[in-house]
């Protein structure tokens, strides 16, 4: 019996190495690009697939074939930068230099969009600039659910506290 817990442990332990060099090879391979709280920079002869940043900004001189996100930082397509996504940036700018190309759409979320003349966007352009914007997607959410369980507490507290017993004389 004992050892074929010392084999099962050596199974396991072999599977999970496995897993783990597999894994390490999947994202060595991925051109995705995703950063919390670092810029990222894709250059004039880079490709990559998809950027998404966290607290961040995108700046792009190449080409991505997906999607540009951010989230409270700003997207930046520098002269002949190709999107073949979306841009979309939530809290943060978005500028389209000389010859950018976005074939998706773009939007700007609490930030402003700075457009070039000659750069083109393939699909609709939404701007939500200015923090109020901000403040109604994420703070008017917070407050009404707050006052729900306000609500709800005060309710609880009604239903449940025990009335004042007579004054005995």
């Amino acid at each position: 019996m004992p050892y074929l817990t010392r084999f099962s442990r050596l199974a396991c332990s072999g599977i999970l190495l496995f897993l783990a060099f597999s894994l390490c090879a999947a994202a060595a391979d991925s051109r995705d690009r995703t950063q919390f709280g670092r810029n990222i920079t894709i250059g004039p002869d880079e490709s990559v697939s998809q950027a998404t940043c966290f607290g961040c900004s995108i700046r792009v001189q190449g080409h991505v074939s997906g999607d540009v996100t951010t989230f409270g930082g700003s997207v930046l397509l520098e002269n002949q930068a190709e999107v073949g996504g979306d841009a979309t940036t939530f809290a943060g700018d978005v500028r389209l230099d000389k010859e950018a190309t976005v074939r998706g759409d773009v939007t700007v979320f609490g930030g402003r969009l700075r457009r070039d003349s000659q750069s083109s966007v393939g699909g609709d352009v939404t701007n939500m600039s200015g923090p109020g914007w901000i403040v109604l997607i994420f703070v008017l959410p917070l407050v009404v659910v707050g006052a729900f369980l306000a609500l709800i507490g005060w309710l609880i507290w009604r239903f449940v506290r025990r009335p004042a017993s007579p004054a005995i004389a």
